[in-house]
């Protein structure tokens, strides 16, 4: 499956990047990938001859499952409860979530190439740069995240002797089921554009000279890069200090199908 990605600068040095809009897997299909219960898990954690990642990922894929199921019987409570109020604390904390992580999270293992669109100004050796730093620089800062996630588990584990839901646990194991999908994102992407196959071919050639070949050719069998002059005149305007506006952010999300909220947010982040 080919993800088309969309590049560009958002405020200075703070580039955009995002994801096409995909269609969501229906729920059929996400029950049949992933156990919905936990005799489902063991057997399929029994299976001899499987890796540890897989077990890993069946691991996440079964927490995902049993939060969904959670944070929809939160969602169905009566206006005025308790637990809808916790549904709409909840809410506002999810929308402070970064954008590099809900883009990171779409590249999935399903992922076999990528298609980037940048504008037509920028070189595409800039490009590709770019976007290997951030996804090297993703795969420290998630993996660190989950680390402190997984390791924070046991202590919310014990809030669950209380009557009400224990937010604490759902949300840290949250935090690291999310931690854990943008690390292996981070890996996918990385691992796409670096073009291992060729510089494992080619353990002698100094990587900017590799890189400075690969960009040169614009396409490969795992990415290709696209300079778009539409998005460059889309992107065009933009103030010395506050960025592209809002309304030249919405033509954009709206052109190339991206989720204008998480590309606003790019403009603020670090």
């Amino acid at each position: 499956m080919r993800a088309r990605l969309i590049v560009f600068p958002v405020r200075g040095r703070n580039w955009c990047f995002s994801r096409s809009i995909v269609p969501k897997v229906s729920d059929s299909e996400t029950s049949f990938q992933s156990p919905s219960t936990f005799r489902e898990f063991c057997k399929n954690v029994s299976v001899t001859g499987k890796p540890i990642t897989t077990n890993a990922e069946l691991l996440m894929d079964y927490l995902a499952n049993k939060m969904n199921k959670a944070w929809t019987g939160i969602e169905k409570a009566p206006q005025g409860s308790i637990k809808n109020k916790i549904h709409g604390f909840g809410v506002w904390v999810l929308s402070r979530v970064k954008p590099s992580e809900i883009f990171l999270k779409s590249i999935s293992k399903e992922v076999t190439s990528v298609e980037v669109i940048y504008p037509s100004s920028l070189d595409a050796r800039l490009v590709r740069r770019r976007i290997r730093h951030f996804a090297m620089r993703g795969t420290v800062i998630h993996k660190n995240y989950l680390y402190g996630s997984l390791s924070l588990l046991p202590l919310t584990s014990v809030l669950s002797v209380l009557p009400l839901p224990n937010i604490a646990f759902f949300w840290i194991s949250f935090r690291a089921y999310s931690n854990w999908r943008a690390l292996q994102g981070s890996k996918k992407l990385f691992q796409l554009v670096s073009d291992s196959s060729i510089t494992s071919k080619n353990s002698t050639t100094n990587d900017k000279e590799t890189e400075q070949t690969d960009c040169r050719n614009e396409t490969h069998k795992y990415w290709v890069l696209l300079p778009s002059k539409e998005l460059e005149a889309l992107a065009r305007h933009e103030d010395e200090h506050d960025g592209l506006s809002q309304c030249a952010i919405s033509k954009i999300c709206k052109k190339y199908d991206l989720d204008t909220n998480a590309v606003i947010k790019y403009k603020g982040s670090l």
